[in-house]
């Protein structure tokens, strides 16, 4: 199955679809991610952009998911900045803590910019 996110204002998505892979194959076995937009525009009879997404993430760096940005520079879908002092890893466009986490149950604390233990 493919999958599509529908994109809005700031290239914000706003939904992600289904598509059968064969409405995106075309005649020489080749996906097509352009046949799935005409595809969903002519069934919702729209004319909205949508992005094609992976969801084992093998382009489009990142699963599309509600409320991620598309980066047309980047051609990644990224989540929201968690919190202000994690910085965007360039590669994977996944954000990133300023010191590694510790292996265990922590939880970011931003005003320390340290990861505390979580306590149950």
């Amino acid at each position: 199955m493919a999958h599509f996110a529908k994109l809005g204002k700031g290239n914000k998505v706003e939904q992600v679809v289904v598509v059968n892979n064969d409405v995106i194959t075309d005649s020489n076995k080749q996906e097509q991610e352009q046949l799935g937009i005409d595809f969903l525009n002519n069934m919702y009879g729209t004319n909205d952009i949508w992005k094609q997404t992976s969801y084992n993430s093998s382009f489009r760096k990142n699963f599309a998911s509600i409320g991620f940005t598309y980066n047309q520079y980047k051609d990644a879908f990224i989540d929201s900045k968690p919190f202000n002092s994690w910085k965007l890893n360039e590669t994977t466009c996944l954000w990133e803590s300023p010191i590694v986490k510790p292996d265990g149950n922590y939880v970011w604390n931003e005003l320390h910019r340290s990861w505390d233990e979580r306590i149950n």
